[in-house]
């Protein structure tokens, strides 16, 4: 499929390659301005607002379609900009200006316009004070306007004559290849900054390519009235489920899980001979793409743990990881990665020869992460940003005779 993005990564590495030329043939140019080309460096253009309403802010939106708002809400688009662990990155003197275009993409959230480069280089924007700029818009992050709103009009997938704002129905433009504009960047900026979020590219060479889209998952379809008082019609849910890890502790996301798991079953009782073997098989049943996906620090991390029952000490421990592993300085690069492919299985062990008679209890535990203890600590994020979940456990106990 050759979506947006697909035109996107092409251009990113002819981008990078000619950049670096431009650079070393103008070093005796002083605040040569260059214009920006590539889409990937520019924001939304300006939005206006459709005859009708009074605002483009998705809280405005709210107001007559209020239960899609609501579901919107839940959203990690909802929280785009205001991220904790977002905010910390963008604040870093190697974080470029064009990281926001995915997470505040319209101009009408940005402060600032950027115009050119200053000798090509993505760390010195040409800017210029918006005279649009909607502080309350910026915080809303991905919002409604986002993907319906362009040009005056509310895009959507069918008209009414009973709308109170002119529509512009394009099934084609708010199909997935919208998502991939976003969800599969993959780009060399810089020699230590690397953008690798590949869930585009990974659900187009896998098993449901030619079957099910984004949308399929992430947008469950539904019948119901899009507003008070209106007919109801097919819709689409709006909290775009994904990882379940909140963005705040006593935050409850809706997630999807994308895999199955299948302990093995114990015997109730062994002999003192025996040696125990367990296994659980993890597989990636249910997503459409690799797991984890998109940011590169996601990881699983599967516990396996035999404790003596009786004075809870632990006897042997297995831990195994799913999840990329990159060396991020000086130079980024990917040192492994084992991520599920759709429908891959994999089965991971623990084994117990116990040394005497007893009571002995498996534990199972599989939690999802979006970062390291380490990785928050650095970014100064709080145990009120949550960085896992469990979405597996189990126990089993054993006697041995």
């Amino acid at each position: 499929m050759q979506g947006q993005k697909t035109i996107i990564l092409k251009r990113i590495t002819r981008w990078f390659t000619v950049t670096l030329v431009l650079g070393l043939a103008l070093a005796s140019c002083v605040n040569r301005i260059e214009p920006l080309e590539d889409t990937w460096e520019s924001a939304v253009p300006f939005q206006p607002i459709p005859q009708g309403l009074v605002s483009i802010r998705s809280a405005d939106c709210g107001v007559c379609h209020k239960e899609i708002y609501q579901e919107w809400l839940k959203s990690t688009h909802a929280h785009a900009w205001t991220d904790l662990q977002f905010q910390s990155e963008i604040k870093k003197e190697s974080s470029p200006y064009l990281c926001i275009n995915c997470h505040i993409p319209l101009e009408n959230q940005q402060e600032y316009l950027i115009t050119g480069l200053k000798n090509g280089d993505i760390y010195q924007p040409v800017k210029e004070k918006n005279p649009h700029f909607d502080a309350a818009m910026q915080l809303e992050g991905i919002g409604c306007a986002t993907c319906h709103v362009r040009d005056g009009f509310i895009i959507g997938t069918r008209g009414t004559v009973n709308a109170p704002h002119p529509v512009r129905v394009d099934s084609s433009f708010l199909s997935e290849q919208l998502c991939i504009t976003c969800h599969n960047a993959n780009a060399v900026v810089t020699p230590e900054l690397v953008c690798t979020f590949q869930t585009g590219e990974e659900w187009q060479v896998g098993p449901y390519a030619q079957t099910q889209t984004c949308i399929s998952c992430h947008m469950d379809t539904l019948t119901r009235s899009w507003m008070s008082g209106m007919p109801e019609h097919v819709s689409h849910r709006h909290w775009f489920p994904g990882s379940g890890i909140p963005k705040q502790t006593g935050e409850t996301p809706v997630a999807l899980e994308g895999l199955d798991f299948k302990p093995d079953t114990l015997e109730p009782t062994y002999s003192g001979a025996d040696s125990i073997h367990y296994s659980l098989t993890l597989t990636n049943a249910h997503a459409g793409h690799r797991l984890p996906t998109g940011d590169p620090e996601r990881y699983y991390l599967i516990d396996l743990t035999w404790l003596n029952a009786a004075t809870s000490d632990t006897i042997a421990h297995r831990r195994y990881r799913i999840g990329e592993v990159w060396e991020w300085y000086p130079v980024a690069k990917k040192i492994s990665d084992n991520n599920l492919d759709p429908l891959e299985s994999r089965t991971y062990t623990i084994g117990l020869l116990p040394s005497e008679e007893g009571t002995y209890t498996l534990h199972t535990k599989v939690t999802k992460h979006r970062m390291t203890e380490e990785t928050a600590a650095y970014h100064h994020l709080t145990e009120d940003y949550p960085t896992f979940i469990t979405v597996f456990t189990a126990e089993q106990a054993v006697t041995v005779n």
